[in-house]
């Protein structure tokens, strides 16, 4: 799948800016996580930066549209048209559904999804916006309960655990990237 078919699909599905954005930033740290995860030797073929930055894009896809189904029908999209990896990835990106994130582009998603949204909330309420951010500081607020207390931080442990990345050098991760493209994001 290209990623003009699955912006094409998340656009037809998902109608809010912040959903939309929320897409690209995850599309976008699921392209660096894939970098890092081929100059790392990972398995030959295991990394597909194109691939990874679809997944990210349309991991929420059907959220807005189809929230009681959520993720099935991007997944059922995803498997209809051939595209088994991406549909395992992300009917793997929320542990709670019980699919093992067992590859490691599904091991990613799941460790970026929550951390992007969390860092992303953290770039709002900090006073320089994203330019600014830390990764400490981002596991400050990780800490206090009622700060964005919608974020499954257990999700986010989850992520971290199974990615074997800990929470704040992913974080870093994150901050990275969401500041190289803080105008696009409106961060």
């Amino acid at each position: 799948m290209t990623r003009a078919e699955a912006e094409s699909i998340l656009f037809e599905w998902t109608k809010t800016d912040t959903l939309r954005r929320h897409a690209r930033s995850v599309e976008l740290v699921m392209r660096e996580l894939a970098r890092r995860a081929g100059a790392a030797g990972a398995a030959p073929g295991t990394v597909d930066g194109e691939l990874w930055g679809v997944c990210g894009l349309l991991h929420d896809a059907d959220y807005e549209a189809f929230p009681d189904e959520h993720p099935r029908r991007t997944v059922a999209l995803l498997r209809e048209r051939g595209e088994v990896e991406l549909a395992h990835a992300i009917s793997a990106h929320y542990t709670k559904w019980g699919v093992p994130a067992d590859t490691p582009m599904a091991r990613a998603l799941l460790a970026c999804d929550e951390l992007t949204g969390f860092v992303t909330a953290c770039s709002r309420v900090h006073p320089e916006g994203i330019g600014g951010l830390t990764a400490a500081s981002v596991v400050k607020k990780f800490k206090q309960k009622a700060f964005a207390a919608k974020v499954d931080r257990d999700e986010m442990r989850a992520g971290a655990e199974a990615s074997g990345v800990p929470i704040d050098e992913l974080a870093e991760v994150v901050i990275d990237v969401l500041r190289k493209h803080r105008d696009e994001l409106g961060l």
